[in-house]
């Protein structure tokens, strides 16, 4: 049966964006004309409706909680421990409306998802150069300071290891939130993995929790907190010292994720 739903899982989820592609083409034209208003609304339709497709595609069930979290007077960058490639349309299911992505290059060369993920306000980032990671974090920065939110998987790379376990977080995507003020809104994804990677990438259906947690605030923060986060050029091993001033240890998330 899991064959079936692995095939069904590519069909809809290429398929969704043929039958769509007139729609794509009217959000960028949209785009190139300046009409970001039009883009916007394009997107909140489209993606979510995309998004949960693919779980009632594959038989997921997904349950939300804490939406009453996320920030209602101005952007945040949302940070959430990532486990699986379902991670990306759990979140774009589940939060208030989509939001960019700081996701890697190779997603960049799938056609029609390149582009509807464009549109979304992804940034493609290049993991093994160090300059195209700081122009790419630099990019995501822009667009939080534009007013919008942003997703962020600090982790780098989906983490493979045990359930309730996590890798190492990058210093590069917590930066973001201290240049801007924005308040980083901590994402816990439980069961993921079980979905696909933990069954042979094969879709398996499961029950998913995520919980949204209460936003930490970034404004304020004193030099010398701002000058720990500028010293660090993506070394992973700046979170537990930054973690006591900003952000939730790994084990915090971890917590979170139980």
């Amino acid at each position: 049966m899991s064959i079936f739903r692995t095939i069904a899982l590519f069909v809809y989820l290429f398929g969704y964006m043929i039958v769509h592609y007139s729609v794509l083409c009217k959000a960028e034209r949209a785009l190139a004309a300046g009409d970001t208003e039009t883009v916007r609304q394009l997107v909140k339709k489209h993606i979510p409706h995309w998004s949960k497709g693919i779980l009632n595609v594959t038989g997921v069930r997904l349950s939300v909680e804490g939406l009453d979290n996320i920030p209602k007077d101005g952007p945040c960058v949302f940070v959430a421990n990532h486990r699986s490639y379902y991670d990306i349309p759990l979140l774009l299911a589940s939060l208030d409306e989509p939001y960019g992505i700081l996701a890697k290059e190779e997603l960049g060369k799938i056609p029609l998802l390149n582009r509807w993920m464009k549109l979304l306000g992804c940034v493609f980032v290049q993991r093994d150069d160090v300059r195209a990671s700081v122009r790419a974090l630099n990019d995501a920065t822009a667009i939080v300071e534009s007013g919008r939110s942003f997703i962020i998987f600090p982790e780098g790379t989906r983490y493979k290891g045990e359930e309730g376990g996590a890798g190492e977080f990058k210093a590069g995507a917590f930066r973001i939130a201290v240049k801007t003020g924005a308040p980083v809104v901590p994402v816990a994804i439980s069961g993921a993995r079980g979905l696909f990677e933990a069954h042979g990438n094969r879709a398996t259906p499961g029950s998913i929790h995520i919980r949204i947690l209460p936003p930490i605030r970034t404004v304020g923060m004193s030099k010398a907190e701002q000058k720990i986060v500028d010293s660090y050029e993506g070394e992973a091993s700046y979170t537990d010292t930054l973690a006591r001033h900003l952000i939730p240890t790994k084990a915090t998330l971890l917590q979170l994720g139980e």
